[in-house]
């Protein structure tokens, strides 16, 4: 992977090679430092993060040689890849999984975007849960560069990056076609063949196709299903490019939701056998995408791009068992139906501000969801009750604006400014009480200044406001759809404050280092809870942190990760934020081409946690080894390697996920207050075999 680092402001004319370069990293999300300070071109298997790349020290960018170089159980941990990020799952291989970050748990993608080959992932007003981002139908083969950033700062950053973003980029092309067999434990087979090729001048089409079996060591096997597949057509031609995707996905599962440890201590119930062996559900996503990028004679860069997706989910969950419907059990399901289209527009110049150097960019973004989205009670996957059933049709459109100035060789300001006016409609279909229309806007104001290069190190203080949003049914609901009791109304957007200081260094040889001291101000935390259809009441918050990380290379072929998160999270009152993690942890040590041998060993932690707001009850910690060793084969053709992946190496007995709640089991005369957990898979093996032709 060949990516430049920061170009000079001052030079309008470049050389078309260079200006490629430039696409290459726009694509992939580059910074705004991407317009300071260097013209060199930076070769790295591993990290674009070196000094002089990056507006914050919390910021970065994965290649896809780290991404090959550890083993990922599912396709959503090429996140964790992330520093202070963690993927666990609680409910079904085939689920969204859940994120944990600053101090957040981000349930399954709300206040954290992620975009594949710029298509957003996150689902707006989703059936269960705002900001639900399923990246199950990621093919970990075709990813080139994940471009991550944390905090409000950037102004290109809209809906669901509060916390963060990730900006993952497919392959336009590989060396050789390839197809990847894999076998495991307990049911596990995959089969990946990708490749790409030319067809015509200056045009190539990169495809690849999955498929993928897994039971797991539940009780009930899980008998997940999933086929998947893209392909891509781009090009070049005079000062612009292009590229065409089209993505296809379907999966089915059966799920083994969390249960309560009351049950755990019970003679005769595993650690992973089931309460309700028809949980689970079935989903597909079906997409096609454009980009186009085009370089003026003024030194100008246009980008745009488009995409229209159809989306479903049939989800169905019990997590009461018996508490509202002793009879019949608790089961629910819920199901999302929509179009999603929308697309953005960007144009970037270079151009003299006081005598200075700068760049500014302008840009223009829309987004619009039309869902049909309802909530049934369900026994078997059969409904007896319609809880809510609603369209909803909503429309987001953003605007940007960002400059770069450099005022010295070892300074310079980035400042922006956003605005997102959101409109909604919801059609109650089950109760039109709580039909209407609500809109909401937001203007955000972010503020970066960067010291250095100054001894191979930089200083960095970030500043800016973003926004949480809700769902456009809890913005437009008068009643709770079971008890029929008056509710209270929440805003859609709701604004967010964060600022970070930071520093980066690399003044030891070998050693990439990064600190950032952190604050997040969240106004409200009221969210519509979509597996109840009703709004959860909650109070303003304030997260505050600090985050480590290490990229050492004492020697070629050495790599050595350490990441290592603090965070603390409190209401205004002073009460626990449930599920705010203290600490996350990774190490890594990663060792490439030794004799033909490749391995790694990963070190992941997710700390403890309060899971009520007194802080009576904590979550227990969860650490975990995966291990990976590859042996590379040569004589069956370049890029053939057979690979052993090990993950829970030490088999301990751990939790993906755990909660604090009431519930009921069957034959139990009245509610429980307990601790639910969802084990984590034990000790797996998986091998698979890849030629390269």
């Amino acid at each position: 992977m060949i990516s430049t680092g920061p170009m000079t402001l001052g030079s309008t004319r470049r050389t078309r090679a260079a200006a490629w370069c430039l696409i290459v990293n726009v694509w992939g999300g580059a910074p705004a430092a991407a317009w300071a300070n260097h013209q060199q071109v930076v070769v790295s298997r591993h990290y674009d993060n070196a000094v002089g790349t990056s507006d914050a020290a919390s910021q970065g960018v994965i290649e896809a040689g780290l991404l090959r170089s550890r083993p990922a159980l599912r396709p959503g941990e090429v996140l964790e890849f992330v520093p202070g990020v963690i993927v666990t799952q609680h409910t079904g291989d085939g689920k969204a999984n859940q994120y944990f970050l600053r101090g957040f748990n981000l349930d399954h993608g709300t206040d954290f975007a992620t975009s594949v080959n710029g298509m957003p992932t996150n689902m707006s007003s989703h059936a269960h849960g705002q900001g639900y981002a399923d990246l199950n139908f990621l093919i970990p083969e075709m990813v080139q560069r994940v471009a991550y950033r944390k905090g409000p700062y950037d102004a290109k950053g809209g809906d669901f990056a509060l916390a963060g973003a990730a900006d993952i980029a497919y392959r336009t092309s590989f060396d050789r076609p390839f197809l990847d067999l894999g076998i495991g434990q307990r049911g596990f087979r995959r089969s990946v063949a990708g490749g790409s090729t030319t067809v015509g001048a200056g045009m190539t089409v990169v495809g690849a196709i999955e498929a993928m079996g897994h039971d797991g060591p539940w009780v009930v096997p899980q008998g997940l299903k999933r086929q998947n597949g893209v392909m891509t057509l781009s090009g070049l031609g005079g000062d612009s490019a292009w590229q065409l995707s089209v993505m296809g996905y379907d999966a089915k599962w059966t799920a083994t939701d969390q249960v309560p440890e009351r049950l755990l201590a019970t003679p005769g119930f595993g650690r992973f056998d089931s309460l309700d062996p028809t949980a689970g559900g079935q989903t597909s996503r079906h997409s096609v995408s454009g980009q186009w990028t085009h370089n003026d004679r003024e030194g100008g860069m246009w980008r745009a791009q488009a995409y229209l997706m159809r989306y479903h989910l049939d989800l169905y969950s019990n997590f009461t068992y018996a508490l509202e419907r002793p009879k019949d059990g608790d089961q629910f399901g819920q199901q999302d139906n929509r179009t999603v289209w929308g697309g953005s527009l960007s144009y970037a110049l270079s151009h003299g501000l006081f005598e200075r150097m700068a760049r500014t960019e302008w840009g223009l973004q829309l987004r619009s969801d039309d869902a049909r989205v309802g909530l049934y009670d369900t026994m078997m996957r059969r409904v007896t009750n319609v809880v809510r059933l609603d369209d909803v049709r909503q429309s987001l459109m953003g605007v940007h604006a960002q400059t770069v100035v450099e005022w010295t060789s070892r300074v310079r300001t980035i400042i922006g400014l956003r605005g997102d006016h959101l409109v909604a409609r919801v059609d109650a279909l089950s109760a039109a009480t709580n039909s209407g229309s609500a809109s909401a806007t937001q203007v955000s104001p972010k503020l970066s200044v960067v010291i250095g290069p100054w001894r191979k190190s930089e200083w960095f203080l970030n500043a800016g406001t973003g926004y949480h949003s809700n769902d456009a049914r809890g913005g437009t609901i008068r009643v709770d759809p079971r008890s029929g009791e008056p509710v209270q109304r929440v805003p859609l957007l709701v604004a967010g404050r964060g600022a970070e200081a930071g520093f980066r260094t690399e003044a030891i040889p070998g050693l990439q280092s990064s600190i950032s001291l952190w604050g997040l101000h969240l106004d409200s935390e009221l969210v519509y809870v979509g597996d109840a259809g009703a709004t959860e009441a909650s109070q303003a918050s304030r997260r505050r942190g600090v985050e480590l990380s290490n990229r050492y290379t004492p020697v070629n072929g050495l790599l050595i990760d350490a990441d290592l998160a603090w965070s603390h999270g409190r209401f205004a009152n002073g009460d626990r934020i449930p599920n705010a993690v203290d600490r996350v942890a990774s190490m890594a040590v990663t060792v490439r081409d030794i004799a033909h041998w490749s391995g790694s060993v990963q070190w992941r932690y997710l700390g403890s946690g309060a899971l009520i707001e007194d802080n009576s009850v904590r979550s227990r910690a969860s650490s975990t080894l995966n291990a990976r060793v590859s042996r590379h084969l040569p004589w069956w053709g370049r890029n053939s390697e057979l690979t052993l992946d090990v993950f829970n190496l030490t088999n301990r007995r751990t939790h993906d996920i755990q909660y604090f709640y009431a519930s009921r089991l069957p034959g139990e005369a009245a509610p429980v207050a307990d601790r639910h957990v969802h084990p984590a898979e034990p000790r797996s093996m998986r091998l698979s075999l890849r030629w390269g032709f």
